[in-house]
């Protein structure tokens, strides 16, 4: 398929029912309710054919359209919960559109409100990843993990055990190792793109070939808290002022 007759659907899944912070997505951050910095972003992607809100607040579908994404539908409540996973919002998404609007994409993004870093350029680094390559399922942004895996732990019987145990990593006690000495791991943030089968014919966002872009730790806070709120401000400073790219 031409370049040109891709159609990329945006979803920006915001939901009104935080706990942690209340309404964390419309929070303001540097002048701006939180979820307009990736609308604003994604508003900016050469590639994307719409940018939808899935959210179940009216107010919040307010603040998106101000910002540019479209509001075509509320949310329904019983995807609306803690519970509710990003599967759920976003083929009800593009449920909703193939079914009013008779309006199929080809590609999906999943767009986090909750990620004021994400660039433009990360976004169509992944959608171009599936345009390039035929056979990817999916794609999505990649830090290197902020703890390796094999340092963490659980608990069990009330006492502490390897979170994974020796038996896949091969070390005795790798919680005192330099991490350099184990293969790279990588945390997921950010941007998911996935081809229309593997959503709503497998219900999967990574399928059999997973791509990845890799961005900075400088542009991925995932905010969750009032100290990620604080990084990010932070981060959005030192980017607006120059002092990072």
């Amino acid at each position: 398929m031409e370049t040109s007759k891709i159609k990329v659907l945006g979803i920006v899944g915001a939901r009104s029912g935080s706990k942690g912070i209340h309404d964390k997505n419309i929070r303001p951050l540097l002048g701006k309710p939180l979820m307009a910095w990736v609308i604003e972003a994604a508003k900016k992607s050469k590639y994307i054919s719409r940018l939808i809100i899935s959210t179940d607040s009216k107010e919040y579908t307010d603040i998106a359209k101000k910002h540019g994404a479209e509001a075509p539908f509320l949310r329904p409540e019983e995807i609306s919960g803690d519970e509710a996973s990003d599967i759920d919002y976003l083929t009800h998404a593009v449920s909703w559109l193939e079914q009013n609007e008779g309006w199929k994409p080809d590609i999906i993004l999943r767009l986090p409100p909750t990620s004021p870093l994400c660039k433009t350029e990360s976004i169509d680094a992944c959608v171009e990843l599936l345009l390039n390559d035929p056979d990817a399922t999916s794609s999505r942004t990649i830090i290197e993990a902020p703890k390796h895996p094999y340092k963490l732990w659980k608990i069990e019987d009330d006492h502490l055990l390897p979170f994974i145990p020796k038996e896949q990593t091969g070390f005795d006690e790798p919680s005192n190792m330099a991490r350099q000495l184990f293969p790279p791991a990588y945390a997921h943030v950010d941007v998911i793109a996935v081809r229309y089968d593997t959503l709503m014919k497998d219900l999967l966002l990574t399928g059999k070939k997973v791509r990845y872009h890799k961005i900075p730790k400088t542009d991925a806070v995932d905010i969750d808290n009032e100290i990620d709120f604080m990084l990010a401000e932070f981060l959005l400073k030192r980017r607006l002022n120059g002092s990072i790219t």
